[in-house]
C-alpha cells in the first residue's frame, strides 16, 4: 500500500489530499484500440512528462499525495501483481508520494474499492483524517471523475481523448497533471482569499 511520508501534512491547518489515478495521469498508457491500458511490465512503465514538477508543487503547498489505481489485470492473470508492486517501487523512488492505494479486484456488486466506488478514498480519509470536501481527485477516465464525486472531492479530468464518454461532469478539465496543479493551487489560492475576507 505504501507508506505514510509526513504525518503532520496539513494545509490550513486541514489535513488535504490530492487523489492520483495512475495510469495515465502519473505515467503513460498503452492504447489498444482506443482504449487506455496499463502497462504490463516495469519496461513498459514511463513517468509521463512533467509529473515530478506538479506533484513537487502540491508536496510543498502540505497536499498529502495519495495514488488511488484500479489494477483488475492481475485479477484477469495479464499482469502479475510482483510487477505491479515493482512499478510502485519506482514511484515511490521518483515521486514525492505519500500512499498507493490499489484495488485488486474487478467491477462487482461486492467489491468496495473498484472505481468509481469511493472506497480507496475513504479509506485513506479514515487512515490520516483527510477533509474529502477540501480534497481534489485527479484522473483521466469516467471512473475517476465518479469515485470523487462519491468521495466529495473537487474533480478534474485530465482529457487525453480516450474513445469513452463520461458518465458524470467534472468540477475541471485540463490536458495534464501540470495544468491539474495549477487549478489545484488556483482553487486554493482563491479559498483561502475568501476565508480571509469572513
Amino acid at each position: 500500500m505504501g507508506e505514510y511520508r509526513q504525518p503532520g501534512k496539513s494545509l490550513n491547518g486541514v489535513a488535504q489530499a490530492v487523489f492520483l489515478d495512475r495510469d495515465g495521469v502519473l505515467n503513460e498508457v498503452v492504447l489498444r484500440e482506443g482504449k487506455p491500458c496499463a502497462p504490463a511490465s516495469v519496461d513498459e512503465f514511463t513517468i509521463l512528462p512533467g509529473v515530478p514538477e506538479a506533484l513537487q508543487k502540491l508536496d510543498e503547498a502540505g497536499f498529502l499525495l495519495i495514488v488511488a489505481t484500479n489494477q483488475p489485470d492481475v485479477v484477469h492473470g495479464t499482469v502479475k501483481r510482483e510487477a505491479v508492486e515493482a512499478m510502485h517501487e519506482r514511484l515511490r523512488a521518483l515521486l514525492p508520494l505519500d500512499d498507493i492505494k490499489v484495488c485488486y479486484e474487478i467491477e462487482s456488486a461486492g467489491s468496495k474499492c473498484y472505481k468509481p466506488k469511493p472506497g480507496m478514498l475513504l479509506e485513506a480519509a479514515r487512515e490520516r483524517a483527510i477533509d474529502l470536501s477540501r480534497s481534489y481527485m485527479v484522473g483521466d477516465r469516467w471512473r475517476d471523475v465518479g469515485c470523487g464525486r462519491a468521495a466529495g472531492c473537487y474533480t478534474i479530468f485530465i482529457d487525453r481523448g480516450y474513445h469513452e464518454v463520461l458518465q458524470e461532469l467534472p468540477d475541471a478539465t485540463c490536458a495534464d497533471l501540470k495544468e491539474a496543479a495549477a487549478i489545484i493551487l488556483a482553487n486554493e489560492a482563491c479559498q483561502t482569499r475568501e476565508r480571509r475576507a469572513e
